[in-house]
């Protein structure tokens, strides 16, 4: 069997993933290695295939324990989710976003390369960035894999810092790496700090629901599940030191996202109490992007990637999930 470990696997994305290859393939066994900060919940992984996976409790930079499991396993990929990934936190503190998402991802490497080194292994490292690293696309085309990155806050930037080291590494060490820039991501398991979840959340409970600014900001929106099978169709590709972005193309403002859970709530649930009153305008934060966009024909071309879920269809099958879990 092929082994893949990957890192950040009990967070949204990383877990959606995890769940993703052990269901669509009997070929692969997984090792999950997270720190279980705040975002993380072992949770969400309750009902998989435990014969074809296993769990390390641990940080991306402890060296120590990245030996342990190259020790053990035969690591043939490393699929690295581990990230700060909260533009608010990032702005409150700026430190542990550039311990986690850069240093992190060096040791990562580091690992990689010495076990390929000692000829024991072929380990191909992909790197899971995102689209912020454009920064700002308002009035602007489409962002596509050759645009030149232009990060807005300490979060983007210390993944966009990444990407460069990756690419280093890929240069200097002949590293066998590939990086995806994946849209905004929603469905089952996310953590309550994002927009979708919290919106969710708050709806429920007939509490307001925070809008940054007017409400405007327009951001690319893709099913967990699309960009799950998109990361995997890169991760078997043999077509190495290649960028892919991953987007569904379905552009929303974060104004609309917001109505259109309350309606959907309000419907589901048959509570008339639950309208467009509980919207609550607040203090845009420093340097808010107000567009995010993606040029998506590469992966689509090249490696034949199909997205099948339309925001309708996959808002729906989120909300039922959510609405199963009270």
């Amino acid at each position: 069997m092929k082994c893949i470990l990957v890192t950040g696997g009990a967070g949204f994305v990383g877990s959606n993933f995890i769940k993703y290859v052990l269901d669509t393939r009997d070929d692969y066994f997984i090792v999950n290695l997270d720190k279980i900060t705040y975002a993380g919940n072992l949770g969400n992984l309750n009902d998989i295939d435990r014969s074809s996976y296993d769990f390390y409790k641990g940080d991306i930079r402890d060296s120590n324990l990245l030996d342990e499991i190259f020790n053990q396993y035969r690591i043939e990929y490393i699929v690295n989710f581990a990230a700060e990934s909260h533009v608010d936190r990032s702005l409150e503190d700026s430190r542990v976003f550039l311990k986690t998402n850069i240093i992190g991802v060096q040791s990562l490497m580091n690992i990689c390369l010495k076990y390929n080194e000692s000829k024991k292994y072929n380990c191909k490292f992909l790197q899971i960035s995102t689209d912020e690293v454009y920064g700002d696309r308002k009035g602007k085309e489409p962002a596509d894999e050759e645009t030149e990155m232009n990060p807005s806050n300490p979060y983007s930037a210390s993944k966009a810092s990444a990407e460069m080291l990756v690419k280093s590494y890929g240069r200097s060490f002949g590293l066998k790496y590939n990086i995806v820039r994946p849209s905004n991501n929603f469905g089952p398991r996310q953590h309550n700090e994002k927009l979708i979840p919290l919106t969710i959340s708050n709806v429920l409970k007939r509490k307001k629901v925070p809008i940054y600014g007017d409400g405007c900001q327009r951001r690319e929106w893709t099913y967990v599940e699309d960009n799950c099978r998109a990361i995997l169709k890169v991760l078997e590709s043999e077509q190495y030191k290649e960028i892919y972005n991953i987007g569904s193309g379905q552009l929303i403002k974060n104004i609309d996202i917001v109505k259109i859970i309350i309606e959907n709530l309000k419907l589901k649930t048959k509570d008339e109490k639950l309208d467009e009153s509980l919207i609550e305008f607040v203090d845009d934060r420093p340097g808010h992007d107000r567009e995010y966009k993606l040029n998506s024909s590469k992966i689509i071309k090249k490696l034949n990637m199909k997205f099948e879920y339309d925001f309708g269809e996959g808002i729906g099958e989120t909300l039922d999930w959510y609405l199963s879990k009270n």
